[in-house]
């Protein structure tokens, strides 16, 4: 079993649970109740850096575990934690203003395609 894979992928959820912790803290700062995710602009950010975390993960948790299976536990995990390091700057970049999410997408972008990569590089030499 990858280990080091399995602590990345518990480590991205828990960024994930810290996200929505985020949005339940910006609709009462902001006033937004539920089910509402509009309002102020500044809660709307933060909704939406919880939300597109949500919208990546099937396209990071799938190539992140066939590149640990088929490829390298170490690799997998190392993108993984790019990977987190790349939300992470989305999330802060997000919350201020909404040009400032680029540089984490590229960076979270660009980790999701090596694992694709290695995902089925790795498929093609076990085949």
């Amino acid at each position: 079993m990858p280990y080091y894979t399995a602590i990345t992928s518990l480590l991205a959820v828990t960024f994930f649970f810290f996200l929505a912790t985020r949005v339940a803290v910006a609709r009462g700062k902001f006033g937004v109740k539920l089910p509402a995710t509009t309002g102020h602009p500044d809660f709307e950010r933060i909704f939406r850096a919880h939300i597109n975390t949500l919208e990546w993960m099937p396209t990071f948790l799938v190539p992140l575990w066939l590149c640990a299976i088929y490829l390298s536990d170490g690799t997998a995990a190392a993108l993984g934690l790019v990977w987190i390091g790349g939300r992470i700057l989305y999330f802060v970049g997000y919350r201020q203003a909404v040009e400032k999410r680029l540089p984490g997408f590229f960076i979270q972008s660009t980790a999701c395609l090596l694992l694709m990569i290695g995902a089925a590089a790795g498929i093609v030499m076990h085949s």
